[in-house]
């Protein structure tokens, strides 16, 4: 792995290595919302959306930016 190099020059904004564990827990809060609406109404036409249970805004990382690899070569590095 010691020439594993990152494709194109793009990294997170911030200092949180993944939005793993919050996408999870989102996700887990979407399924149970499902589950309760489809108990109540088994034939319901408007289920609940992920957006509608958790906020992109709030998670800790930002969302990805492009940066200058001839200035921070070491960003490329896996």
């Amino acid at each position: 792995m010691s020439r594993s190099r990152r494709k194109g020059p793009i990294a997170g904004m911030s200092a949180s290595a993944s939005d793993k564990r919050e996408k999870q827990d989102a996700s887990r809060k979407e399924r149970k919302r499902v589950h309760a609406v489809l108990a109540q109404r088994p034939t319901a036409d408007v289920l609940p959306h992920k957006r509608e249970v958790s906020d992109v805004w709030s998670m800790s990382k930002d969302g990805k930016r492009h940066f200058d690899a001839g200035k921070h070569p070491k960003l490329l590095r896996k």
